[in-house]
């Protein structure tokens, strides 16, 4: 038997490429798990087998556990009891006893073999796995071996890959023996069939296809910075030089336009436009809305957002066919793009001006003069004039000294009131929705003065009704909506 043993172990190991040791701990456990069957199924057995001779030992054991926490009995032991057998065994050793070695018969030995097997064939694959992972290929290239409900279980050289379906581009009808190049997205090491999950959908496929085709991507002369598709239709790229003497875009685009050419090619036709990257936020949304040409633009920080502002002409281009260019401008950016023209950028700008100073003449007790003079100097919020630098506003000439030291004061004073009338609003409101995400202190206590003091109270309520009570953007409403109706869902 030991002999046997043996030469099992080493022919499997040859056959499967897989490590002796592997082997050796697959036949452990199928052992064990046999020998289990044979006394007690919730028993703990553990079976060493000698590497040199394939001689095997097995033992039945116990963990010991303090005596409360004894809850198998076939597989734990008390402290106490431990003791009673090896004065100085600890919690967490191990009490074991020598079983007598055990003739499986044939129904045991077919049991055993299918552990060894599973556990072999479990290990193969992962040395596959593991061989192809140490490569680091994010781009792999193969062979459409079947399909699947829709999805595409691709072959790569020893190892299987799956491409779902949704992962496709649209427009594409692959078959098998198809040769078809996709992005390494994940690896489902729990899953049965092919772990390797693809994609020829995602951005950073584009940026991998263009480092194939621009060799000074791969030299560290030009980055890829951020990519936006629609797949097989359009797709944008912000591209980075690191050497001034190297045009980003005409590189990317190649002689006559090969480059681009390829990757479009292999993309089903997907027109690429290729963008110059800046680290300027403003300027890099300027780009990426080419080829429409931008009049003006403003910035909001907070809210990570741009109002653009184009001219009529420009309009439809900006938007692009079913708002396909802002789309891909957004996502690529990562700023939110509100397109706007001339004349509709002024009436925002006139009702917003308009909002500032009603807000000025009734908190600070001016007249519109003084509100407009402040509105002029770029000033917006009450805490703006009460805690700006006091060299910054006396650079105002049409207020003296004594004038600005007023507005401060009085600005302070409102904030001051405001604070201690939120606080008090503070006391009705539930901590479910003072935690909210997104949620602030005065607007929690803005909402308590409308009887909203619960989370259940602003689930209830209507998007524009929020918007009604608080005057805050439509979308931000939205927002806070369905993060207070979560819990019913999830309920």
């Amino acid at each position: 038997m030991s002999r046997e043993l043996l030469l099992l172990v080493d022919a499997l190991a040859r056959e499967k490429n897989v490590p002796k040791e592997i082997v050796f701990v697959s036949l452990e456990q199928a052992l064990a798990s046999a020998t289990k069957k044979k006394i007690h199924d919730e028993a703990d057995v553990r079976v060493e087998i000698d590497r040199e001779t394939g001689e095997y030992e097995s033992f039945r054991r116990w963990l010991v556990l303090d005596d409360e926490e004894v809850e198998i009995p076939a597989q734990h032991i008390g402290l106490t009891e431990a003791q009673k057998q090896l004065s100085d065994i600890v919690i967490g050793d191990y009490i074991e006893e020598n079983l007598e070695p055990i003739d499986f018969g044939r129904i045991g030995a077919q049991a055993a073999k299918q552990v060894i097997l599973q556990k072999i064939r479990d290990a193969e694959r992962e040395q596959i796995l593991n061989d192809f992972l140490e490569r680091k290929e994010h781009l792999v290239t193969g062979t459409v071996k079947r399909m699947e409900r829709g999805n595409a279980i691709i072959e790569a050289g020893r190892i299987e890959a799956i491409l779902p379906r949704d992962q496709m581009i649209a427009k594409e009808n692959l078959r098998p023996g198809d040769r078809v190049r996709a992005w390494l997205m994940k690896i489902d090491r729990a899953a049965r069939g092919p772990q390797l999950v693809l994609s020829r959908t995602a951005p950073e496929f584009i940026m991998k296809l263009f480092e194939l085709e621009v060799p000074e991507i791969e030299d560290g002369l030009l980055e890829i910075k951020a990519a936006a598709r629609d797949p097989g239709v359009r797709a944008k790229i912000a591209v980075k030089s690191n050497d001034q003497r190297v045009d980003p875009i005409g590189t990317c685009v190649g002689m006559r336009g090969s480059r681009v050419t390829a990757v479009t090619n292999e993309l089903a036709g997907e027109r690429v436009d290729i963008v110059l990257w800046s680290a300027d936020p403003a300027q890099l949304v300027i780009g990426a809305l080419a080829p429409a040409e931008v009049s003006s633009i403003v910035v909001d920080e907070d809210k990570q957002a741009m109002d653009v502002v184009v001219d009529e002409a420009n309009l439809a281009i900006a938007i692009g066919r079913g708002g396909q260019n802002v789309r891909l401008a957004t996502e690529m950016t990562g700023w939110t793009i509100n397109l706007m023209t001339v004349e509709e950028s002024k009436q925002k700008h006139d009702q917003e001006a308009s909002h500032i100073s009603a807000l000025f003449i009734e908190k600070l007790d001016v007249d519109a003069e003084v509100a407009e003079i402040l509105i002029n100097e770029g000033f917006s919020t009450l805490e703006e004039i009460a805690y700006v630098p006091l060299s910054e506003m006396l650079e105002i000439d049409a207020f003296d000294e004594a004038t600005i030291n007023e507005l401060r004061d009085r600005a302070r004073n409102v904030l001051l009131t405001e604070a201690i009338v939120d606080e008090e609003q503070l006391e009705n409101v539930d901590d479910d929705l003072l935690g909210l995400e997104g949620m602030d202190k005065h607007l929690a206590a803005e909402l308590s003065r409308h009887n909203v003091r619960s989370r259940n109270d602003l689930a209830d309520l209507a998007v524009d009704e929020l918007v009604e009570l608080t005057a805050m953007d439509v979308e931000r409403a939205k927002i806070l909506i369905t993060i207070a109706r979560a819990h019913w869902f999830a309920e």
